[in-house]
This record gives C-alpha cells, sequence and structure tokens, in this order.
C-alpha cells in the first residue's frame, strides 16, 4: 500500500491579533477530517481483522489433519494478539514514526507517544486527512497477518511458543524495516520509485520467503511422502478461502485511504483478478490431471488475490484478469512440479502462492500499470522497462533482507527453546499435546 505521511496535529495557541486569527483560521482550513474517508478506512480495517480471524485461521485450519486443527487455529489468534501490542508499544514508530532513515521510521512514536484523537494522518488528496488512530489500526492489520501467512509453511510440526518467539523477533527486525522501506516517504524503496498498492512486497513476499526458510530449517513433517496428510476439512477451507476474497476488499481498497475512484479501481481489479486466477488454476489442473479440484479453485483464489495486491490501484481490470491468470499459472507450476522436485516441505504452500504470486504481482505491476495497457500510467520520465527494473531490484532487496534476517531468527529461537515438538507429540498431534484439547469429539 502506498503509504500515508503524517501530519502533526494542529497546537494552536492564543493569537492576539487579527492577522493571527486569520492565519489560524486559514491553517485549519488547510486541512479536512473528511468523514467518508474515516469511515471506509475503519470498515476497511475491520475487514483486514476478518482475513485473519476467521478467515486465514479457517483456511489453514481446514488444509491440516484434525488432530491439528486447534493449533493452527491458536497460532493465528495469538499472532496477532501479541502484534497488536508490539505494534502499538514500537512497531508503528518503527515503520512510520517519522525518522529520516532509509530502513526504519525511529523511536518518535514509542507507546504512540504524541498520538491523540486529533491527531491527522494524510490521504492522497492534499488537505483531505483521517484520524491518526485510523491509519495506525489500519496498518496494525497488515501487521498482524503477514507474520500469520507464515505458519502455513510449517503447519503441523513447530512448538507453539516457538512460533510467538519467532513471530515477535521477525516483526520486529524484518517486517517493519520492509514496511517503513516500501511504504514511507523517507525508505528506501519508496525513495526508488518501486510500487507496491497493498502489499506485494511488504506482504507476500516477505511472509513467502520467510515461509521457505521455515520450511527448509524445521524440515519435513513427521511420515511426508509416507503417510496420508490431505486436508481434513475442504468444506472449511472453502469458507475461509471466501472469507478472504470478501476480507481482501478492504485490504485492497482500503489501501486507497479515500472512498473514491481509487478504492473503487481497486475493487474491481480484486474481483477480477482473482476471477482470472480461479479459472486458469481450474483450467490448468483440468488438463494437467483431468479433474479440477475444489482445493485447486480454492488456490486459485488465493493466487489471484495474491497476484493483484501490489497492484491493485494501479492496473486496470483487463490488465488485472491476465495477471491473475499468469500469476496462478506460475504458482501451479511451483506447487504442483518446483516444489516435488526440490523436496521441501511447504505444509500449505505459503511460499508457492503468497511467494511466487507476490513475485509475479510485484514485476507485474511494473508493466500492466502502463497507460496502454489500461493502468493509471508512471510517472514523468519513467518507461515501463525502467519501472520493472524497480519493480525487480525491490523484490530482490525484499528477498535478501527477510531470507537472511528469517534464517538467523529462526536458528536463534532453535536454540533458546526449540523449534519442533518431539517425534511422539507430532504423531499424537499438536492440538493435544500443546493445547490438552481436540477440536472433533467421536
Amino acid at each position: 500500500m502506498a503509504r500515508a505521511s503524517l501530519l502533526a496535529p494542529f497546537a494552536l495557541g492564543s493569537l492576539g491579533t487579527a492577522a493571527a486569527y486569520a492565519q489560524e483560521a486559514a491553517t485549519e482550513a488547510a486541512t479536512t477530517m473528511d468523514k467518508g474517508d474515516t469511515a471506509w478506512m475503519m470498515v476497511s480495517t475491520i475487514l483486514v481483522l476478518f482475513m485473519i480471524l476467521p478467515g486465514l485461521a479457517l483456511f489453514y485450519g481446514g488444509l491440516v489433519r484434525a488432530k491439528n486443527m486447534l493449533s493452527v487455529l491458536m497460532q493465528c489468534t495469538m499472532i496477532t494478539a501479541v502484534v497488536i501490542v508490539i505494534w502499538v508499544v514500537y512497531g508503528y514508530s518503527f515503520a512510520f514514526g517519522g525518522g529520516t532513515g532509509p530502513f526504519w521510521g525511529g523511536l518518535g512514536k514509542l507507546f504512540l507517544a504524541g498520538v491523540t484523537p486529533d491527531s491527522e494522518a494524510a490521504t492522497f488528496t492534499d488537505g483531505v486527512v483521517i484520524p491518526e488512530f485510523v491509519f495506525i489500526c489500519f496498518q496494525m492489520t497488515f501487521a498482524c497477518i503477514t507474520p500469520a501467512l507464515i505458519v502455513g509453511a510449517f503447519a503441523e510440526r513447530v512448538k507453539f511458543r516457538a512460533v510467538i518467539l519467532f513471530v515477535a523477533l521477525w516483526v520486529t527486525f524484518v517486517y517493519f524495516p520492509i514496511a517503513h522501506m516500501v511504504w514511507d516517504a523517507n525508505g528506501l524503496l519508496y525513495g526508488w520509485g518501486a510500487l507496491d498498492f497493498a502489499g506485494g512486497t511488504v506482504v507476500h513476499i516477505n511472509a513467502g520467503i520467510a515461509a521457505l526458510v521455515g520450511a527448509i530449517m524445521v524440515g519435513k513433517r513427521t511420515g511426508y511422502g509416507k503417510d496420508n496428510m490431505a486436508p481434513h476439512s475442504m468444506t472449511l477451507t472453502l469458507v475461509g478461502a471466501a472469507i478472504l476474497w470478501v476480507g481482501w476488499f478492504g485490504f485492497n481498497a482500503g489501501s486507497n485511504l479515500e472512498a473514491n475512484g481509487g478504492a473503487a479501481l481497486a475493487m474491481i481489479n480484486t474481483f477480477t483478478a482473482t476471477a482470472g486466477a480461479i479459472i486458469a488454476w481450474v483450467v490448468i489442473e483440468g488438463l494437467a490431471r483431468r479433474k479440477a479440484s475444489m482445493l485447486g479453485a480454492a488456490s486459485g483464489v488465493i493466487a489471484g488475490l495474491v497476484a493483484v495486491t501490489p497492484a491493485a490501484g494501479l492496473v486496470g481490470p483487463m490488465g488485472a484478469i491476465a495477471l491473475g491468470a499468469i500469476a496462478s499459472a506460475v504458482c501451479y507450476w511451483f506447487v504442483a512440479v518446483v516444489k516435488i522436485k526440490a523436496g521441501y516441505d511447504d505444509s500449505l504452500d505459503v511460499f508457492g502462492i503468497h511467494g511466487i504470486g507476490g513475485i509475479v504481482g510485484a514485476i507485474g505491476t511494473g508493466i500492466f500499470a502502463s497507460s496502454s495497457l489500461g493502468g493509471v500510467g508512471y510517472a514523468d520520465g519513467v518507461t515501463m522497462g525502467g519501472q520493472v527494473w524497480t519493480q525487480i531490484l525491490a523484490v530482490l532487496v525484499t528477498i535478501v533482507w527477510c531470507g537472511i534476517g528469517s534464517a538467523i531468527l529462526y536458528k536463534i529461537v532453535d536454540v533458546l527453546i526449540g523449534l519442533r515438538p518431539t517425534v511422539e507429540a507430532e504423531q499424537q498431534g499438536l492440538d493435544l499435546t500443546s493445547h490438552g484439547e481436540v477440536a472433533y469429539h467421536s
């Protein structure tokens, strides 16, 4: 999402002259707290939370075996709670604290210092603002869902406390810096002119790379390739995917920060790209396997949503269909072919869909943003080739930062408390061994 630079709250004292009063009136008139935009952003924020709980939790929960259903639900729930607290304590400051560094926002907003109900955050229209608390909450939900995506890569085989410790470290040293680099006006990648409307690099590539590193470092599930590890409830998986699609309108259209034509463009693209991706996945799977599965359709939903995220407010509806279809085809190849040949156990295909879909979407944004292809066009003097190269550089920086950082953090957690439960605990199921309960009773 393109960042919103923050406006300092107005602190106007008693002004004793007519000229001073006139200056005060002119200053007050310079910004307008738009109630419509504010209401839309509050709804969008709630929609993104809806994506996590229950959307992502049910999507992932249905994909694991019944004995691990509650472990996934609990991880998503606890991650959300922990990141919310971290965000208001120091995360918001690290990402958007007003610092001028290219990698972090500084300490100026620790504990939300200086933020009041009257504090303002800018939108993309000069003089139109929303409450800073609303911007804080909206960005907070992005910070929550990104690490929650990662757990799908090592689902069914990581200790609960290890997940929570890793997430706390990961958002601090990986997510917040990347969010600042991409969405803050002082950020490194923002300064390069990288386009990321709603989180292709910040959310999906970030989560996908951390997921791949985690899947490799944690190792395969006990019995992988021998035991039946089919999803225990495709019904819940589709329910979760459908909730994700609905919530994603807040994710994408909300990233416009205003209820206007830009949000409408992001909205229709969230429809069309997803539809194109579903059709592409189902057709490819039907041709390759002679059957079209519900799991394939649900995977197409997520692939399309991921791909259009960085492009939502920048490409046209037809370009979004093409982008969704292309990403779906590439994601299918990684899930059905590359993962098998490479031999890593990405339990719920987080890298194959979020990582790869995010990469395709981020680079594709540089292509389909062209006005000749129905997009909004480029900045003055920027060509398609130049924008695509910038997008590639942004992708590479995200991969390197996240890959190295995640590997270090996994190792730290493994040394401190260990990543994996015992083989016996894993075979019995994490629901019982980690949480002392089961999702279903015979």
